[in-house]
């Protein structure tokens, strides 16, 4: 997938439409609200869950565009950090990173 050329596909998409193109605060709270509609979709069983999490993902990335944030790129960056963390439960049993123990 080509998260790059997605983005601007949203990005474009937005202008057509006349959404919001600059308030940062706006986007982080609509991404916010569709996270909240994806979870109670699937508390409730409904068959909408992947509908759902598309308005999250389309959000999100429509934000990495105006941040001019290459989303992909990212991703795959933190995956990379991700795979040599090193994780273990702390005295509470809770699991954490290893450089995070108390």
């Amino acid at each position: 997938m080509d998260t790059k050329k997605i983005q601007k596909e949203i990005y474009d998409n937005k202008v057509k439409h006349g959404f919001n193109l600059t308030n940062i605060h706006q986007e982080f709270c609509y991404i916010y609200g569709e996270t909240g509609e994806a979870y109670m979709a699937w508390l409730k069983k409904q068959d909408d869950v992947g509908e759902e999490l598309a308005d999250v993902a389309i959000y999100l990335l429509g934000l990495s565009e105006m941040l001019n944030i290459d989303l992909g790129k990212e991703i795959a960056s933190k995956m990379e950090k991700n795979k040599n963390r090193v994780y273990k439960e702390n005295s509470k049993g809770v699991l954490v990173k290893e450089d995070e123990l108390d």
